[in-house]
């Protein structure tokens, strides 16, 4: 009920007494100051030329038709019913009500939902508009509500019936009118709306479900690319002068590079100081750390992965690696170099073939460093190539796979153009090292099945409370806002962004290396070595498991209770033989011999091992990420594996 004017009101009188809800105004216009209506129209114009607000009591211009201070009309409905008193008009009846053109879709754009419009409620009105849809009629009478044109009919029937009654009737009238018509358009809206937000909402279920991967905003695959080899090969120099050469390093940041490692004594460290920034790798000379560096080719998005080559950072180097689609195997043509990381005994040339081939990488690249070192001999490079050929064909590399490239970081030879130098063009004719990172096939994508990424590494932001992952999405596809299950903490998470190539980007799909900002998770539970994966979908979580291994050159005996180094994707534990099931025949894999006591080099057996913690593991022919393992034992890696089964957790 509106409040009792009152005219030149005391401001100190206590305001409840004009409160009272049981108070009836129109039949006592005398109790307190208010008026009727016929002696307020005498009030308005108590002074000449001015008219008072009865809303605000404001004085404004009699020129005026809206108060100056709060905007009502002035007498607004007095001059619209004495005008329209004589020449009445009668209600049309098959006229289209104003729900109706609601209904029909005449609404402005503005006002309808933003949700899939092809799903929102659609009504046919016949031409002639005598007709309102069933379903609506159904809404209102549920509602107690009659239909939307009897009930505006209805209300200019009794604004005409009550044109000479006082003002004060007449505007709540008017206000009861406008505010049935308001509530009956509003309720039909929500009709629409209700039906709409539905429909959005199970398309966003079913998106959360399968995430189709984004279409290619370029036309470039995104390739990881790992460079492996053994210590002191020029991995890190060979990096860092090809991402020069490519304008992935500034002049500037290449000077400054060059005056730290001349200030040092190492000024021939300056190129691989762009990817070995830590001081105590600086210090040491050695890479410890796998560095990431981006490029483009004409072809490849590349994902640089400079990996340790030094045996004490063996497990680094396969955290890195394991994330690789190809490889550049960096070998030293120098006098007796190439000898040491070939060796049997200790060489990294050796151990990193057979790692790479373990992670599934079948497309390989070796680059002969160093070639300035013996005057670009052919000789030896064919002795190179001699040698370490007929090893990786041991490691099955197919011949058509494997690419050879005589070059000099530190010359500048056959990196990103042809050889200038005359000793290395009079006899070799092949592709420049970036000619043949083009040449590479496009790694196979697995779009279909659910999203998984193991994780790399973990930010953690504190001030902010925010969590950043990294890692290689191995298989379906991921946006933001999506949720994601952490691995083995099982909790629960919301990507906020992502970012690719240190680009913020919404959608990411297999294959892409990715930082992952989540959000709605405490950072004690996220963790490298865990998983992200789909939360209808979680990964196995066991230390039980049953493997396929084969036991490399000069390893030691395996027996029942070794003690082993476990490691698999960006994880390791210590593990224990328990069971040594069977030997296979390294050609059929068939079984030869059960319940051996000892595993000896070059066997390809089957064992069971329980590790001393849980891991994010699964078997190979469902997950070729989870499924690759590696033993190591004594600095040295002994084993390379596949499970084959997982059995369980064992206390």
């Amino acid at each position: 009920m509106p409040r009792k004017v009152n005219y030149g009101v005391n401001y100190e009188e206590d305001f409840d007494y004009y409160e009272d809800d049981g108070y009836d105004y129109d039949d006592d216009y005398a109790e307190g100051n208010g008026a009727p209506p016929e002696t307020r129209s005498k009030q308005e114009s108590v002074k000449a030329g001015v008219w008072r607000c009865p809303i605000c009591t404001f004085d404004n211009e009699d020129t005026m038709n809206v108060c100056d201070i709060c905007g009502v009309l002035r007498n607004p409905l007095v001059k619209n019913r004495v005008s329209s008193k004589e020449n009445a008009v009668p209600f049309k009846f098959d006229s289209p009500s104003p729900d109706d053109l609601v209904l029909s879709g005449i609404t402005p754009s503005r006002l309808r939902p933003k949700a899939d419009t092809s799903k929102t409620l659609q009504l046919n009105i016949p031409s002639n508009n005598k007709e309102v849809s069933a379903e609506v009629k159904k809404e209102l009478a549920a509602e107690g509500h009659p239909s939307s044109s009897t009930s505006l009919a209805k209300v200019k029937h009794d604004d005409l019936k009550d044109s000479g009654s006082s003002s004060k009737t007449r505007g709540n009238n008017g206000l009861t009118s406008n505010l049935n018509n308001m509530s009956i358009s509003s309720k039909l809206h929500n009709v629409a709306i209700v039906k709409s937000d539905s429909a959005t909402s199970s398309s966003k279920n079913k998106l959360q479900k399968i995430v189709q991967p984004p279409q290619a905003e370029d036309n470039f695959n995104q390739l990881n690319l790992a460079i492996v080899g053994h210590v002191d090969s020029g991995k890190s120099t060979l990096s860092g002068r090809l991402l020069h050469l490519l304008g992935q390093i500034s002049h500037k940041e290449m000077h400054k590079n060059e005056k730290e490692a001349k200030q040092q004594g190492k000024g021939s460290f300056a190129y691989a100081w762009a990817l070995d920034e830590s001081a105590e790798e600086r210090e040491r000379g050695i890479t410890m750390t796998v560095g990431v560096a981006y490029f483009n080719t004409k072809c490849y998005r590349v994902v640089l992965l400079d990996s340790p080559g030094h045996r004490d950072f063996v497990p680094n180097m396969i955290s890195g690696a394991t994330q690789a689609d190809a490889a550049i195997l960096v070998t030293d043509a120098s006098e007796g170099a190439f000898e040491a990381g070939i060796d049997a005994t200790g060489g990294q040339t050796r151990e990193h073939a057979q790692l790479i081939k373990s992670f599934g990488v079948d497309q390989i690249i070796i680059a002969v460093n160093k070639m300035d070192t013996v005057g670009y001999s052919k000789e030896r490079f064919d002795a190179i190539k001699k040698q370490l050929g007929s090893f990786l064909r041991a490691c099955k590399f197919k011949d058509s796979s494997v690419a050879w490239i005589p070059l000099s970081a530190m010359e500048n030879q056959n990196l990103v153009t042809g050889p200038s130098e005359s000793r290395l063009l009079s006899w070799f004719q092949g592709p420049c090292l970036l000619d043949a990172i083009d040449s590479l096939q496009p790694p196979q994508r697995d779009y279909s099945k659910p999203f998984l990424m193991p994780i790399c590494d973990v930010v953690r932001v504190q001030s902010q409370g925010q969590v950043s992952v990294c890692g290689k999405l191995e298989r379906g596809a991921l946006q933001t806002g999506n949720k994601v299950l952490v691995m083995p903490s099982r909790e629960m998470a919301t990507v906020r962004s992502l970012e690719r190539d240190s680009q913020v980007c919404n959608t990411a799909k297999a294959g892409d290396s990715v930082t992952i900002n989540l959000q709605g998770i405490d950072a004690s539970h996220v963790m490298a070595g865990g998983v992200l994966c789909h939360p209808e979908f979680p990964v196995p979580v066991a230390n039980h498991l049953e493997l396929k291994v084969l036991i490399l050159d000069n390893a030691s005996p395996i027996l029942i209770g070794s003690q082993l180094e476990f490691l698999v994707h960006h994880t390791k534990e210590a593990a224990r033989v328990v069971k040594i099931l069977s030997l296979l025949d390294p050609k059929t894999g068939k079984e030869t011999k059960k319940s051996p006591r000892c595993l000896l080099a070059k066997q390809n057996a089957m064992i069971e091992v329980v590790l001393q913690g849980v891991v994010c593991i699964d078997e190979h022919s469902n997950c070729k990420a989870l499924g690759r393992v590696s033993l190591r034992s004594s600095g040295r890696t002994v084993a390379l594996g596949l499970v084959t089964r997982v059995i369980g957790k064992q206390e």
